[in-house]
């Protein structure tokens, strides 16, 4: 119970410094905020577009070279957030898309029966449960200006499904052919009976999702092979890899349509959870649009004149866990003594800098100095078009400091007097400070060199 206690309080602390600083808001709080939605804020919205850029461009901007040394590509895809009903009756989604749900007679509330609270009911003693039903977890809604049984419609659970459908159109314009992926970031929806866990189990989420067709009889070394370039990419993204573990699924518990799947697993601070899933789809998907809308056609192999339903390989990441996967492998707490010999906590987000919102924070030493205030704005110019960079003028250098170690700014660049060559340094050497965030030490530039120092040690 005591390490239960302590995780949730971590948690919490992540919590409070992600709304404190702008990484995440509840969603309409204003109005007492609603269960299982969340607003990024400035600098969550940025996390999110650097982790999103850099899934990107690593599957479909850059080159790739499979594991026996052939050479393939992988194109993008936008797809609808609704699409036809058909779309869904086909992957089975309107009759098996569910999970299981009791109600609690006495408070009202609703949970999945598989994940019941070990808490007493709100209203006095037990729960006192009804017996267990099935809840489809996909959001209806209607198309035109009628609503009746014709105009149903439902935002998508997953983005999978969208690309398969356009397969035969992707195929057909790419002048692509097998191995070959199409890739696609994208909103996704789910009634979840009971979010928890911050951004973990949300309503509305983001996916980033591969889907990766291969000859059949080569979807296992595939499968293997993407397992491990996607635990490489979160490496790369600066998450330990020692927070980061592999769980595959028994035989027993695959879903319908896989012939095997592997979990890439974070220890988030209420248990080691999923972070991606890797699943050999088999052709299931293919097959089941191709017998639904026949229009998807066998794929003829030029180079062994076979024809076939490729088999899938599907790497499918969730963005927004990714965000949260991030904020607790950075966030650290330090304990130091200052000047008055007293203690206190440094809270600092230790992102990778190919990842955090700002990369370099720009301060004049004081604010109603126009001469530093000028001189730092043109530093500030200077690095911009380069990097992430914002800039701080409130308070004093030091309180700028902690609130950038809080944002997980690698780098802060002060412009002081001795810049200017007002300072101890008589003659303008035109100099400025860099404060490094995880040594706290500092060193001084010349401004001509900057740009180049920052890119060796962020590594750009």
């Amino acid at each position: 119970m005591a390490q239960s206690k302590q995780q949730q309080n971590l948690l919490d602390k992540i919590t409070a410094v992600s709304k404190r600083r702008g990484f995440v808001f509840q969603s309409s709080e204003i109005y007492g905020g609603i269960n299982g939605f969340w607003d990024f804020g400035p600098v969550g919205a940025q996390l999110k577009r650097n982790i999103r850029d850099y899934w990107w461009n690593t599957l479909v901007r850059n080159g790739h070279v499979g594991p026996d040394g052939q050479k393939f590509d992988i194109v993008g895809l936008d797809a609808s957030i609704i699409m036809s009903t058909r779309v869904w009756e086909a992957s089975g989604h309107t009759t098996s898309f569910s999970d299981p749900m009791v109600d609690c007679r006495k408070c009202k509330q609703r949970f999945r029966a598989d994940l019941l609270p070990e808490t007493k009911c709100p209203s006095g003693g037990d729960h006192d449960y009804t017996e267990v039903r099935d809840f489809n977890l996909m959001f209806k809604t209607h198309v035109g200006p009628i609503q009746d049984d014709a105009s149903v419609a439902y935002l998508r659970p997953e983005t999978a499904q969208a690309i398969f459908v356009q397969y035969q159109n992707v195929l057909t314009v790419s002048r692509t052919k097998v191995p070959f992926g199409i890739a696609q970031i994208g909103k996704a929806f789910r009634n979840e009976i009971n979010p928890r866990n911050f951004i973990f189990r949300s309503r509305e989420f983001e996916q980033m999702e591969l889907e990766f067709f291969v000859k059949p009889g080569e979807e296992d070394k595939w499968h293997r092979w993407w397992l491990d370039q996607r635990l490489n990419f979160y490496s790369e993204l600066g998450i330990d890899r020692d927070k980061l573990s592999i769980e595959w699924h028994p035989e027993n518990k695959l879903a319908h349509y896989a012939k095997a799947c592997a979990d890439i697993m974070f220890d988030f601070p209420f248990g080691c959870q999923e972070l991606e899933g890797i699943a050999s789809r088999t052709d299931y998907d293919l097959r089941q649009h191709a017998n639904h809308s026949g229009k998807i056609t066998p794929y003829f192999d030029a180079d062994t004149n076979e024809r076939y339903h490729p088999y899938v390989v599907e790497p499918s990441a969730g963005l927004d866990r990714t965000v949260l996967a991030l904020l607790c492998n950075a966030y650290t707490e330090e304990v130091l003594t200052n000047a008055k010999g007293e203690e206190e906590t440094r809270i600092v987000m230790k992102f990778h800098p190919r990842v955090a919102p700002v990369t370099v924070a720009v301060f004049p030493l004081l604010r109603n100095r126009p001469e530093l205030v000028e001189k730092a704005e043109t530093v500030f110019q200077l690095l911009q078009p380069h990097f992430r960079v914002q800039w701080d003028d409130r308070g004093n250098v030091g309180k700028r400091y902690r609130y950038q170690d809080e944002l997980g700014t690698p780098y802060c660049v002060t412009v002081d007097f001795d810049t200017i060559g007002q300072g101890e340094l008589k003659a303008a050497e035109e100099t400025v400070t860099i404060r490094d965030r995880d040594t706290m030490e500092q060193i001084r530039l010349p401004i001509s060199e900057l740009i180049g120092w920052l890119k060796e040690h962020i590594g750009v």
